[in-house]
């Protein structure tokens, strides 16, 4: 049974919608590792406040890694679920041992502009799909990560 007939979608214009959807979940994939990282060593006078976002953060990031899975699933694709996999799709890459919450905060700037760009990407992709399902789903992330950003760099003013 083709969950994509049920979907009324097709599947030739979907495959790039699934293929930027990959993309995005290696990328959230590397951010949520590095956000844990970040919870983990975080150090100095900022550590409560910038230990609870960061496990706030990667809470949140797990569940958009789930939705993104999913999605995937919904348009006939396999989701990965090898990190080497990951390494070699995200543009967002492994941060290494980070202790500075200033400096971990610029990091997740730069890596939700990352994710912003790829979200915008599949965005137009399930636009010209006509996949109504996924535009919701992408637009969603994309207006929270926006707010996140606007937040971060409020903060690091």
């Amino acid at each position: 049974m083709k969950t994509l007939d049920y979907l009324q979608l097709d599947s030739e214009k979907t495959k790039k919608t699934v293929d930027g959807l990959q993309k995005l979940l290696a990328n959230l994939q590397l951010y949520y590792t590095n956000l844990r990282g970040f919870h983990w060593n975080v150090k100095g006078t900022l550590f409560f406040g910038a230990h609870e976002k960061f496990e706030e953060y990667y809470d949140a990031t797990a569940d958009h890694i789930d939705e993104v899975a999913e999605r995937i699933l919904m348009l006939g694709g396999v989701p990965a679920h090898n990190f080497s996999d990951y390494l070699k799709t995200a543009s967002i890459k492994e941060s290494g041992v980070l202790t500075d919450p200033t400096e971990m905060f610029k990091l997740v700037l730069d890596y939700l502009k990352e994710l912003l760009a790829v979200e915008r990407e599949v965005l137009n992709a399930a636009s010209e799909a006509e996949d109504e399902g996924t535009v919701a789903l992408v637009s969603d992330l994309i207006s929270g990560h926006e707010k996140d950003v606007w937040m971060i760099a409020a903060t690091l003013s």
